[in-house]
């Protein structure tokens, strides 16, 4: 079995110099002058607002020593074909005597933050399961180290998280994940069916069924819908929509944008900053949780630029983006939230696999587990609690 050694964040003394001195070098692009807001991207006047914060009054020792609090941890798992990968994780551990494992994968451009707010609401209780909650940093991100050999995709990656679940003991597991973590929740449950044995996600992103006269197709949509249907036009990674520039290039041009992602802290924030507001639901992010979020990425092990291959991978694996779309026979709860990237209609959701778990929330965004991690928790309690569909799907763990 695979050691689990602790892991204490220590960035560097010369990695926080070399940031401050980007940051007081850096040159700053020329801008329409009629204030052009988000026609055109992200607007000077957000970035100058954190670069500011960023370069005057943030301290990053004062978040690493609270970073440091939380549970830290890290292996080496053999990846066949790749060798040897150190992964990061977070490991709340839960004393309850039948608490059900949880598996937490997040996506990008996000990090075990979007954990840090849900797993407490899960230790159980007052008639709640409880749940011991294992959050990993994806290899090539933020405290993760590197897998840059040609081929790392989604399968790669599913296979890394369900090897950490083995090396800390625990042959049956459930998993929660949105966005990259959407796509490897699904692979994990194709994969591992013996192990993998619940499925909890905020991404609906379903296939559309084949309509007969036993199953027509809707007459009509809702208006909520309609709405999440034309955001996922705007993302659609194979489709014209304008929300997809990110995905263009780093699904088809990684190395060519990570020059810039690399060397460019401001350039990364303004990268990452887009995407935080136009993914979250009206979200207050404060200049210190932003200048955080993207403080992780330049301080990432593999380097600020590693996560962006993860797009070539998976938008060149077409056998993997149509499993993870596929019908796959693993309990399933879906979260609804109105500012999703792809939420397809209830009518397609049943092509995903069977749902034990539903529910539509009146707000929240693609970033769930930071913005409403109340809502997240609600829905594990009640998916996997005394009453609900995927109660004991765990051996020998009730929850309780």
């Amino acid at each position: 079995m695979a050691q689990i050694r602790p892991y204490t964040i220590d960035i560097p003394q010369a990695k926080l110099d070399r940031l401050k001195r980007n940051l007081c070098d850096y040159q700053w692009p020329t801008e329409l002058q009629d204030d052009p807001a988000w026609d055109y991207g992200t607007p000077e006047k957000d970035i100058k607002r954190f670069y500011q914060h960023w370069k005057d009054k943030f301290d990053w020792r004062d978040h690493e020593k609270k970073l440091n609090e939380l549970p830290h941890f890290e292996t080496t798992v053999d990846i066949d074909g790749h060798g040897g990968v150190d992964v990061h994780f977070l490991h709340f551990k839960n004393d309850a005597p039948n608490a059900i494992p949880l598996l937490f994968v997040h996506g990008w451009p996000g990090s075990v933050l979007e954990c840090v707010k849900l797993a407490p609401l899960l230790k159980g209780g007052d008639g709640k399961p409880a749940f011991e909650v294992v959050a990993p940093s994806l290899p090539n991100y933020t405290f993760s180290g590197p897998a840059l050999k040609r081929g790392f995709g989604i399968p790669k990656y599913a296979e890394a998280c369900h090897k950490v679940m083995l090396a800390l003991g625990f042959d049956q597991y459930v998993v929660q994940g949105g966005d990259w973590g959407f796509l490897i929740c699904r692979t994990l449950s194709a994969k591992y069916p013996q192990h993998v044995k619940g499925i909890h996600t905020n991404w609906a992103w379903a296939s559309e069924p084949k309509w007969t006269d036993e199953n027509p197709k809707p007459a009509s949509y809702s208006e909520r819908e309609l709405n999440q249907m034309k955001q996922g036009e705007r993302w659609n990674p194979f489709g014209t929509g304008e929300g997809r520039g990110y995905i263009a290039i780093q699904s088809t041009r990684p190395a060519t944008i990570n020059y810039m992602i690399s060397d460019s802290p401001v350039g990364l924030l303004a990268w990452i900053w887009d995407k935080l507001v136009d993914w979250s639901d009206r979200y207050p992010w404060t200049e210190d949780e932003v200048c955080l979020w993207v403080s992780l990425y330049v301080f990432s092990r593999a380097g600020p630029d590693a996560a962006s291959y993860i797009y070539y991978e998976a938008t060149h694996d077409l056998e993997t983006l149509q499993l993870v779309q596929s019908y796959i026979d693993c309990p399933l709860g879906l979260a609804d939230f109105p500012v999703e990237l792809c939420n397809n209609p209830k009518s397609w959701r049943h092509t995903m696999g069977p749902i034990v778990y539903q529910e539509e929330f009146d707000r929240g965004g693609h970033f769930s587990g930071y913005e409403r991690p109340d809502a997240v928790a609600k829905g594990l309690s009640e998916m996997f609690g005394k009453d609900g569909k995927a109660h004991g799907v765990v051996s020998g763990r009730s929850g309780y």
